[in-house]
């Protein structure tokens, strides 16, 4: 078994992969809704998880991080079963954020790198549970070609020096199936040499899709929604349209 990712390892990652997901500033869509801060970087919604030597190498590299303290008992469920190799860190906040020092977490974040049946990373999935919140979850349109690049160029370097990260992520994609099957929906993907996909319920067969077969969701779904969504939060609307 590969002996997994040491701080050089995410050093090269991090010089590496430094692409804008998308040329929109897509926290300002759903800051409006989350008490002005972007869902992915509060703790209230999305917990970083990394690998204690990603962790090492960010605190040889800057006072951003900390171990998170787990504040409920819905977090103490979500971190019971960590591996021995992993914790749950913090940051502190969107407005002290440094680019060159986010995890691979923030990096990625809302996707993960989708594996089928038969073993082969073919692309970009998200992390459907946050779909209701995370715009981009909604607008795949707007991810730019440089970040799947980069995105699938990480993740090579990952898989290749730690199996237990690949099966991880095995296991992610079909529970991923697992569940979509039960709503009887598609799983959207972005190819990873460009180009959108679907994964079909129940068989997992991966067809070519129109961007249009790509529901939106929750406040998402249309500006009218946004608006309305905004208006309930009491929060202010920072961006022209939410439909791009």
């Amino acid at each position: 078994m590969a002996k997994g990712m040491q701080p050089a390892d995410y050093a090269e990652v991090f010089d590496k992969f430094t692409a804008n997901i998308s040329r929109h500033d897509c926290g300002k869509f759903c800051a409006p809704l989350n008490g002005g801060q972007p869902v992915c970087c509060t703790t209230d919604h999305a917990i970083p998880i990394v690998d204690k030597t990603e962790f090492a190498l960010l605190k040889s590299r800057t006072d951003l991080w900390h171990r998170y303290i787990v504040k409920d008992a819905q977090a103490k469920k979500l971190l019971s079963d960590l591996h021995k190799t992993t914790c749950a860190i913090e940051c502190k906040g969107a407005a002290f954020c440094e680019r060159e020092n986010r995890t691979l977490a923030c990096r990625t974040f809302p996707f993960y790198p989708y594996i089928t049946r038969n073993d082969e990373v073919i692309g970009l999935a998200t992390y459907w549970t946050f779909e209701d919140r995370c715009w981009l979850m909604s607008n795949f349109q707007v991810v730019e070609r440089q970040f799947v690049k980069e995105f699938m160029a990480a993740f090579e370097v990952v898989f290749a020096k730690d199996e237990l990260e690949r099966g991880t992520m095995r296991s992610n994609s079909a529970h991923h199936r697992r569940q979509f099957t039960k709503q009887n929906r598609i799983i959207p993907l972005i190819g990873k040499d460009g180009g959108f996909f679907k994964v079909m319920p129940r068989t997992g067969e991966i067809r070519p899709a129109k961007i249009e077969e790509f529901r939106k969701i929750g406040p998402y779904r249309s500006d009218r929604a946004y608006q309305k969504a905004v208006k309930e939060a009491q929060g202010e609307v920072t961006v022209q349209s939410v439909m791009v």
